[in-house]
């Protein structure tokens, strides 16, 4: 199946650590709390100032995990292990990534009921 591509949801491609900016839209259907929106927005936002200071294998799994985030009909379990991925490397990093770790264990706690 090489070269197909599905997207159920946003879809969000990082290339490199500078100019990425939005979020494909592919008209989802599910509904997402605003706030959580609000909530995943700023953590774009911040992972995309951290990128560039990350070791590539963490860059890579960062890669590999927001369009997790961005998909709305990702399973929990997926979007769970995504954010936990994200807070570790972002913990692990030390101060620089402070604002990446809170905003994800603060995302973790909005959809830990999920």
């Amino acid at each position: 199946m090489s070269g197909n591509s599905y997207y159920y949801g946003d879809n969000v491609n990082m290339h490199g650590g500078s100019g990425n900016t939005g979020i494909v839209k592919n008209g989802s259907t599910g509904e997402t709390d605003p706030a959580l929106r609000l909530a995943l927005a700023e953590l774009f936002r911040e992972v995309r100032e951290l990128r560039d200071q990350l070791p590539q294998p963490s860059a890579q799994l960062i890669d590999e995990s927001l369009p997790v985030l961005a998909a709305d009909a990702a399973p929990a379990q997926e979007r769970h292990r995504a954010l936990m991925a994200i807070a570790a490397i972002a913990s692990a990093v030390g101060a620089v990534g402070q604002p990446v770790a809170e905003v994800a264990n603060r995302i973790l706690q909005m959809v830990g009921g999920q």
